[in-house]
């Protein structure tokens, strides 16, 4: 058996300087090519010497990570028992202030959930190799088995388009890093495959965030599907945390380079503690503040659009558009004016009424996300003393229709799009099933075919 340390130590060339998180997530994704893996490789030294230098809550003997997984999986749903106690009490959300807020969240936790699993893509290369075979089932399981209505980036996706609160622009470039980490791993997963069996091992354990995020954005009304999948497919009994597990015990070698595999493995795993997380992005929001960046960025593109009949403070809407920096002022023109009626319906208030509805002047001016940011701003504490939505927070709100697993044809909303015959060489399967492809209706055949052709010892070529 060939040693899994047979590459090149990824630490054995100093690091360069990295590419921005956003250029190289955006270049692995898109059009990987020998530069970008290059960048890549660079990208991941310069980080794993970040997490080298991060406490590490791992145990040092492998033989105890299956204990480790159940009493983590244990200590999560101790405390969310709790937190499901505090809130049977009357306690309020701890996450999301208002359904914006929970946009807020989904629009810019989207780097990575829209590559979910791809740090995973190089093991579907080795379904010849058994040890590989519980990465591999991960990696499928992450695209749905090609079925549409599992696969995880599709379901995100669908989920943005549903709200309609899918980034415009560029995010903050540290809200990228770990979608480019997991590219650059998938990438180049044969070179750093201790590393990636040690960052799976540490991105499959169920976080108590993912559980009180599902909780509470079906609470606001946002099916919460995508979150509950991650919650019983990472389970500790037989999902993927538990497979893991397996993927560290059966890589783990036999001879001298059992330690340097283990020290490269924690090193992967440190890699999910890099950049900013779901809680700091959480953390990060302010109603207001959020409402005023919306209005400056619009003014570019508003500042002539309005006519000059109407005027607040004596200006004119094109002239506060056309001065940067003035959209809280002209908020606050707006509210003296009586145009906006803050803390009560927002229906009663002159600007909902331009901005809301087929028929309003400025139909389709704001995006789903930016009116929810309006609506709730404007609602301020009245939100507090209206009707509920929901009486009872704890019933399921969102129920979902088994899915057919239609195994062999296209969905036939694309019947523009050639059919994969299913006799196609495998690595056209693979290419197809790649972080920025599995997702299309191509892709999603691809896997399918992928999965079936899929034996316990080989994969027919």
């Amino acid at each position: 058996m060939t040693s899994l340390l047979r590459f090149a130590h990824p630490s054995a060339v100093p690091p360069t300087p990295s590419a921005t998180a956003f250029s190289l997530y955006s270049a692995l994704l898109h059009a990987p090519a020998d530069s970008e893996q290059r960048d890549a490789r660079d990208f991941l030294r310069e980080q794993l010497k970040i997490a080298s230098a991060l406490p590490s809550n791992l145990p040092e003997d492998p033989a105890d990570l299956s204990e480790w997984v159940t009493s983590n999986s244990q200590s999560v749903a101790e405390r969310y028992r709790t937190y499901l106690e505090e809130r049977h009490a009357g306690g309020e959300r701890r996450f999301f202030s208002n359904k914006a807020h929970a946009l807020h969240f989904l629009q810019h936790v989207a780097p990575s959930k829209l590559v979910d699993g791809a740090w995973l893509y190089g093991a579907i290369k080795h379904a010849d190799d058994w040890r590989y075979q519980g990465l591999i089932r991960t990696y499928l399981e992450e695209l749905g088995d090609g079925d549409p209505a599992l696969n995880h980036v599709l379901l995100y996706r669908n989920l943005l388009s549903e709200h309609d609160c899918a980034p415009t622009a560029p995010l903050e470039d540290g809200l990228y890093l770990q979608g480019a980490i997991q590219l650059a791993l998938g990438h180049l997963s044969d070179e750093f495959l201790p590393e990636v069996i040690g960052y799976n091992l540490g991105y499959e354990q169920l976080p108590l965030h993912l559980l009180i995020t599902a909780f509470e954005l079906s609470e606001l009304g946002i099916d919460p599907y995508y979150f509950t999948l991650h919650v019983t497919v990472d389970n500790a009994s037989t999902g993927h945390a538990q497979k893991a597990v397996a993927a560290v015990i059966d890589m783990l070698p036999s001879d001298e380079s059992r330690g340097e595999f283990l020290r490269r493995l924690r090193a992967g795993y440190l890699l999910n503690d890099l950049g900013l997380n779901s809680n700091d992005v959480i953390r990060s929001f302010n109603l207001e503040h959020e409402v005023v960046r919306m209005l400056e960025d619009k003014s570019t593109f508003g500042q002539h659009m309005h006519s000059d009949y109407c005027r607040l403070e004596g200006r004119t809407i094109n002239e506060w558009l056309a001065t940067p920096g003035q959209s809280r002022q002209l908020l606050g023109a707006l509210e003296d004016r009586g145009w906006i009626k803050r803390h009560q319906d927002p229906a009663q208030s002159r600007f909902w009424q331009l901005i809301s509805g087929a028929g309003a002047v400025m139909f389709g001016v704001f995006s789903g996300y930016e009116m929810q940011l309006l609506s709730d701003w404007i609602a301020g504490d009245w939100q507090a003393d209206a009707p509920p939505r929901q009486a009872n927070p704890f019933r399921a709100r969102f129920r979902r229709k088994a899915s057919s697993g239609a195994p062999t044809a296209l969905s036939s909303a694309s019947p523009h799009l050639l059919p994969v015959p299913p006799s196609r060489p495998v690595n056209e399967l693979i290419a197809l099933m790649a972080p920025a492809s599995h997702a299309t209706p191509d892709g999603l055949l691809a896997t399918r075919i992928y999965a079936q052709r899929l034996s316990p010892g080989c994969l027919t070529r």
